[in-house]
């Protein structure tokens, strides 16, 4: 082998969105999410967890997303799911790339936390 890891099949289309903060004009802002890409990748779930959020429980499940190689992409991003009529939003924890070979980059995310 060549020692590089084996590039595992891209199955599920996930949207890329970054975060825009625009001034109101009244010193506050408006978020908007701007589309920037929508790519091939393998959604892998490590585990799943429950965090309280103002006393209610909040269930967090943390994953990893792998996708080809780009620059474009870091953690003021997130990734859209869409399967059928339920969306997931991930936030990205942490931007992993292949520096060696360039042909991926591996997304930290968790799921449930940006979804506004």
């Amino acid at each position: 082998g060549t020692g590089r890891p084996r590039f595992v099949r891209l199955r599920r289309r996930i949207a890329l969105e970054r975060r825009v903060e625009t001034p109101t004009g009244t010193g506050g802002t408006t978020i908007a999410w701007l589309p920037v890409v929508t790519v091939w990748a393998n959604v892998r779930y490590l585990n799943g967890s429950e965090t309280l959020r103002a006393d209610f429980p909040v269930s967090v499940a943390k994953a990893s997303i792998r996708i080809r190689f780009r620059d474009d992409i870091d953690a003021t991003c997130r990734a859209v799911y869409t399967a059928g009529t339920v969306t997931t939003y991930f936030e990205i924890l942490a931007v992993l790339p292949d520096m060696v070979g360039r042909e991926y980059i591996d997304l930290a995310v968790q799921e449930g936390q940006n979804n506004g």
